[in-house]
């Protein structure tokens, strides 16, 4: 379960970096400092990834056809935010911040259909951050302007984006033995 704490621990630490230390961040220069950054969140990744499959723990709840069913329209949604928030569709001009509510979203739908300490370190740890990261961002940037309107042509290609990513991602699920769909 360690090395799972400490992947979650470092996304934390290099997401917040700049937040948290916007001194230390700035005295990396803005190129120098993204290689340290991108490198810490890589070996959180895979310490994550490492620490989840290896960590063992209680389990409280499992995985029902109904829980399966709100898990995927969770991801659907997330995905369809993440595309939305770089396209600045109606959603990013309504949801202050499109990503960190569509990665909630992901973690929320891991959490329903994962009821084991482990899915609660990994997934609430990181839906912990998301939330943790809009109160920061929130306060440091207390004013927000939404984007300017866009074609609804952008609109669909943000739904067909997050339609896509989710079908590639189920896919690679499973794949690896977690089929999504029960």
């Amino acid at each position: 379960m360690i090395w799972l704490i400490l992947g979650v621990a470092l996304w934390w630490a290099a997401h917040l970096f700049k937040r948290v230390a916007p001194g230390a961040r700035a005295r990396l220069g803005d190129e120098k400092g993204k290689a340290p950054v991108a490198i810490a969140l890589l070996a959180s990744v895979v310490l994550m990834v490492i620490g989840y499959r290896i960590a063992d723990g209680a389990i409280f709840w499992g995985r029902s056809p109904a829980l399966a069913g709100i898990n995927n329209l969770l991801i659907l949604a997330g995905f369809y935010l993440f595309a939305a928030s770089g396209m600045q569709t109606r959603a990013a001009r309504i949801i202050r911040h499109p990503q960190l509510t569509g990665f909630s979203l992901w973690a929320v739908g891991h959490l329903l259909v994962n009821g084991d300490v482990p899915s609660f370190v990994l997934f609430g740890g990181l839906l912990v951050w998301a939330l943790v990261e809009m109160a920061v961002i929130n306060r440091a940037v207390p004013d927000w302007t939404p984007p300017d309107p866009v074609p609804a042509k952008k609109e669909i290609m943000a739904i067909i984006g997050g339609v896509a990513v989710f079908a590639v991602v189920a896919l690679i699920h499973a794949w690896l033995g977690y089929n999504p769909f029960g």
